[in-house]
């Protein structure tokens, strides 16, 4: 079996979202009642963050490839980064890791073909939501990727950062979120929304709302390493 190694903290919710998700599909798919081994590195997530805020994307890129040399070091054979957000600076931090890495983006748009998704809103970070590494690999596939209005991203980006991310899951904020579903579904004509945000499956917990069904990259990104765990 190969060796998992996760960039975690990024933040703490999903990452304990992660470790359960994963220990729970290689049970499914083992049946033999055995747990997996794998590797987390909890990361300063203020760290990264203010690589965001100054703009500094060489230098996420380069703590990444420091925290990532660690999981190598540990006996992880491959990796993952469980945040949307740190996958600005995928491309060039996998090409220069030493172990190889799943993307979460290109794992939810093989996830989006297959279910024939065509529009898709993007829900997550500001950072996320305004940044081209989504709509890059979504478009090679003839997907479409819509954003929510100024207003609706202030609020996701304001409600991740001050609520999701420090474990607070209230139901007015589900309840708002869900609004900018419905204005999108009415406005947009989305066909489904990314939760491109691994703290977002968490509040947002049914595979569907009114219809429109919601890419959970939690779970995608999940399936993919425990595949890859097995192969």
């Amino acid at each position: 079996m190969r060796t998992l190694g996760i960039i975690g903290g990024l933040g703490p919710e999903s990452t304990i979202d992660y470790y359960g998700r994963i220990i729970a599909l290689y049970r499914e798919r083992t049946a033999d009642g055995s747990y997996p081994q794998f590797i987390i590195n909890s990361i300063n997530m203020k760290k990264g963050l203010d690589f965001m805020d100054a703009n500094n994307l060489a230098g996420m890129a380069e703590y990444l490839l420091e925290e990532i040399g660690r999981l190598a070091q540990a006996g992880a054979t491959f990796g993952l980064i469980s945040a949307n957000t740190p996958h600005i600076v995928f491309d060039e931090v996998a090409s220069q890791s030493t172990i190889p890495l799943i993307s979460i983006v290109e794992a939810t748009c093989a996830a989006a073909k297959t279910r024939k998704l065509k529009r898709l809103a993007l829900f997550g970070t500001r950072y996320t939501m305004q940044a081209t590494f989504y709509p890059k690999v979504f478009s090679r596939v003839g997907i479409e990727l819509l954003l929510p209005d100024a207003k609706d991203q202030d609020y996701i980006h304001d409600k991740y950062f001050k609520e999701l991310v420090s474990g607070k899951f209230l139901p007015e904020t589900r309840a708002g979120l869900l609004a900018i579903v419905d204005r999108m579904k009415a406005n947009s004509q989305i066909d489904g929304v990314i939760l491109a945000g691994t703290e977002l499956p968490l509040i947002l917990r049914d595979s569907e709302y009114n219809g429109i069904p919601f890419l959970d990259t939690t779970e995608i990104h999940c399936e993919a390493a425990v595949t890859e765990m097995l192969s």
